[in-house]
């Protein structure tokens, strides 16, 4: 009897293309997902009325079913939304997974081909919302001795 049990918390959910192991909690596995936040998964679970400590392994497949459909088209307040008014179509809209990644690189490109301030911080490879650069930001650059090639 137990042996079903430790097997359902062993496997691995697949969630939105995103890999969870079925022994963590419900909270923090949604969490996992990029795109969505600790607020969002704890909205998640209140909007569907899961338990946040149940492990994502014991959810049926009509669970993770709705996990996935409130996840792509939440009913959720636009506060905890990724991307409200967005500049293409001026809807709020939440992106997960490779949607973000791209709407993302979308973002810097049109920043750098206007040639915003934050644009050219991007294309110089420098810090781009105010931080220093006496001490930090070296990327792969050396500092100090450099020491010769043997020949």
């Amino acid at each position: 009897m137990t042996e079903g049990k430790e097997n359902k918390e062993e496997r691995i959910i697949r969630i939105l293309e995103t890999d969870i192991p079925g022994g963590i909690n419900v909270y923090s596995g949604l969490a996992r997902i990029k795109g969505v936040s600790w607020s969002f998964s704890s909205a998640v679970c209140n909007i569907l009325k899961i338990d946040k400590k149940k492990k994502i392994g014991e959810l049926s497949e009509k669970e993770l079913s709705l996990i996935s459909e409130i996840v792509k088209d939440p009913k959720i307040p636009n506060f905890l939304l990724n991307r409200r008014n967005d500049l293409e179509t001026g809807k709020n809209v939440h992106l997960t997974g490779s949607d973000l990644d791209l709407r993302k690189e979308f973002d810097i490109k049109r920043l750098k081909k206007i040639k915003s301030y934050k644009g050219l911080r991007h294309a110089l490879g420098l810090p781009v919302r105010g931080q220093r650069t006496r001490s930090h930001f070296r990327k792969n650059k050396s500092m100090g001795v450099v020491k010769k090639k043997k020949r």
